[in-house]
């Protein structure tokens, strides 16, 4: 299991020896705005329920997140978060041979080394924006059983149109295809974008509830493939993966979809002002590269001069954390993520970016001076 996810806040403050809460966590890609509203008070009143087992199989918040998406419940499993059934994959499918387009989330190599599968990656290159090449996968596909995409994909924040997915599905009918949908919902028009309404039988798709509602310590996720895939993930899969209280969840979201629905537009609307005000303030950090990103979270590229530990450390004694991309295969200690949160929080890491570029910059200046005189 990697130790270098986002969201390690508890470590980062008994470093510090502060309270969790007074850490500012931009590391980890949750709602900046929050549970919807209603949400935790619900849960409160209903804490009673975690004296019962939950559903043992999640069949009822399958139901019912089926109708929202108007599927056809059969074709959805509950899990406990997408990470349960993304390290259940290689298994229950016998992958022998996977294909990961990368640079992306850890968990899905993770996985497959767990079941001794064999990796080979696809890797977008920062010089074209992270944008995934469809023909250089299309390439790899004869080689392998399985392909891993996340999109939006994590840590770059690009977007693969859907009809290049599709295409890749109907075309290579022999490979399962797992589309892992996760940060979708960030996206405006994101559940036009999804997959999770296309039948093919070849096609896995991944869908959380825990990223977009700001609830990832209850963890709740979905996989929606054809019937037949499902009815083989529920023969290994444990009982009560899902808790009460995760349960309790879904149903009441599920129960109020109008509400959360304008949440999630809400979101969005947040993160898109969020994201062109920082993509401004760069402005005053321009030796810092910010990509283009879809999402809830910017991945930059460091100058030469300056890793990723040094920018962090100088982050953390202000309690600000944010992600070191470096141990994200195909990427290096020279690159970080940053997830947006409030304008005020986002301001003052504009700032304090702009600063760590200013004196960087100086350092750099200084050097030559003294490369120059011969120092």
């Amino acid at each position: 299991m990697l130790r270098g996810h986002g969201g390690n806040s508890i470590d980062l403050a008994r470093q510090l020896g502060c309270a969790p809460e007074e850490i500012i966590d931009m590391s980890s890609n949750i709602n900046p705005l929050g549970p919807p509203p209603g949400l935790i008070r619900y849960l409160k009143d209903h804490i009673d329920a975690v004296g019962s087992f939950p559903e043992v199989d999640g069949r009822e918040i399958s139901e019912r997140f089926a109708d929202s998406c108007r599927i056809d419940s059969k074709r959805i499993l509950a899990g406990n978060g997408t990470t349960q059934i993304i390290y259940a994959i290689p298994q229950v499918l016998a992958v022998k041979r996977a294909l990961i387009v990368g640079p992306t989330y850890s968990d899905y190599a993770d996985a497959c080394h767990l079941h001794n599968v064999k990796i080979t990656f696809a890797f977008a290159e920062a010089s074209k924006n992270f944008q995934t090449d469809i023909n250089q996968i299309k390439t790899r596909l004869d080689q392998v059983d399985a392909v891993f995409i996340c999109n939006p994909n994590n840590p770059t924040g690009s977007l693969i149109p859907p009809d290049a997915l599709e295409s890749l599905c109907r075309s290579f009918p022999k490979t399962v295809f797992i589309f892992d949908e996760s940060y979708l919902p960030f996206v405006p028009g994101g559940d036009a974008l999804s997959l999770r309404r296309l039948e093919c039988g070849n096609l896995i798709v991944l869908s959380s509830i825990s990223k977009i509602f700001a609830i990832p310590g209850l963890r709740i996720g979905f996989m929606i493939s054809t019937a037949d895939i499902i009815k083989k993930f529920k023969r290994f899969l444990q009982p009560w993966s899902v808790n009460s209280l995760a349960q309790l969840a879904v149903r009441h979201l599920m129960a109020h979809k109008d509400d959360a629905d304008a949440f999630i537009e809400k979101t969005q609307h947040h993160i898109r002002a969020q994201r062109r005000r920082f993509l401004d303030d760069a402005k005053d950090f321009s030796d810092i590269h910010l990509f283009p990103s879809t999402t809830n979270f910017m991945l930059a590229q460091l100058p030469y001069d300056l890793q990723a530990e040094d920018i962090i450390n100088q982050l953390s004694r202000d309690k600000i954390l944010i992600r070191n991309c470096g141990n994200f295969k195909g990427l290096s200690n020279r690159f970080i993520r940053i997830s947006l949160k409030s304008r005020e929080v986002n301001n003052m890491l504009a700032a304090k970016l702009a600063k760590i570029n200013r004196n960087t910059g100086d350092r750099m200046r200084q050097s030559e001076i003294e490369v120059r005189d011969g120092r």
